[in-house]
């Protein structure tokens, strides 16, 4: 894509990237304050029927994701136009979502300026390995990176081994303001969970946001995974990667029901958001119809997602995702 168009495309984006105050303050109200009593009802609901309840925690865990979307506007500044706001704001969420604020935001900069730059994974992204990288991995690696690509291990045990426990612990070289913030972070979660424990009592409160926790972090890894993982994406050593194809090419268009594109915070429109990061959720799909370009990106729907729980590794021959079995059936060695 030449400099003219991509200054074309961004010049077609731009109208969308201000927050509009009001519109983020009823987006807090219709998230936040269903949630409060979505769990209020779930909690009333136990003297007559679990059964009843259950439904409950699904809902709520859909409103836990909008709220997640919510906090990552604010990670990018895009939520509201004042940047005090949105750490503010992204700092009480993130109490909410288990996620420190400042940590993430750090993470997912690097997430964003690395998209698809074989050279630069391992931050915010997932783990991937390339067709050759597997081939000549040691057993052990194989084991593990098989392991890791279950999609058990994927959408229901990594969630809880990042929400409660990687999410709790400062990288190595992170600085002052991160470090303080994730202590403030843990010290709140505990004290949250301490009052909704004297309030409610522990059993209550497992019965409900176990189930809740555990729905909103497969959700929310399910839509990192599909966004980028579908069979023609977009991964290019660094010397051949360009942020813009990464944004267009390697992101997906995640064609959504209304009713979870709205609790999802329109976040199927991850190649708008990887192209300009600024645009606030509610005004994704609007730059997405705005522009021609971003209309021919691939979609792909709530059927046509599930193929890519079988991509597993990333062929630079043909510039796609394969399956262990392709791997089997195109004649490469697995294990030695």
């Amino acid at each position: 894509m030449n400099q003219v168009k991509i200054s074309q495309l961004k010049q077609s984006i731009s109208p969308f990237e201000k927050p509009e105050l009001k519109t983020s303050v009823r987006q807090l109200a219709n998230t936040l304050v269903p949630l409060l009593f979505l769990w209020y009802a779930a909690y009333a609901s136990l003297s007559y029927s679990y059964w009843i309840t259950l439904p409950l925690t699904f809902i709520i865990a859909g409103f836990l994701v909008r709220t997640f979307i919510i906090f990552h506007d604010c990670c990018h500044h895009a939520f509201f136009k004042n940047s005090k706001a949105n750490d503010i704001l992204g700092m009480i969420l993130g109490v909410i979502t288990l996620f420190p604020y400042q940590q993430w935001k750090h993470s997912h900069s690097i997430h964003h300026a690395t998209s698809g730059n074989l050279d630069k994974r391992g931050t915010g992204d997932i783990w991937l390995l390339t067709i050759q990288e597997y081939c000549s991995a040691p057993l052990r690696t194989k084991l593990f990176y098989r392991m890791y690509r279950h999609p058990f291990v994927m959408f229901l045990i990594g969630p809880i081994a990042v929400f409660l426990l990687k999410n709790r612990f400062n990288r190595k070289t992170a600085k002052r303001k991160e470090r303080l913030n994730t202590f403030i972070t843990n010290a709140s979660v505990i004290a949250l969970y301490a009052v909704l424990t004297w309030v409610v009592g522990w059993e209550a409160l497992l019965m409900i946001q176990g189930p809740a926790f555990l729905i909103s972090g497969l959700l929310g890894v399910w839509l990192f995974y599909v966004q980028h993982q579908f069979e023609d994406s977009y991964y290019e050593k660094d010397e051949e990667w360009s942020f813009v194809q990464a944004a267009i090419d390697g992101s997906s268009y995640y064609k959504l029901p209304k009713p979870l594109q709205w609790i999802t915070g329109n976040i199927g429109f991850h190649h708008v958001h990887h192209l300009c990061p600024k645009v606030p959720n509610y005004n994704l799909e609007k730059a997405h119809h705005a522009s021609p370009p971003l209309q021919k990106v691939t979609t792909v729907t709530l059927g046509t997602s599930f193929k890519s729980i079988h991509y597993h590794l990333w062929d630079e021959t043909n510039h796609s995702f394969v399956s262990f079995r392709d791997l089997r059936n195109i004649g490469k060695t697995v294990d030695q």
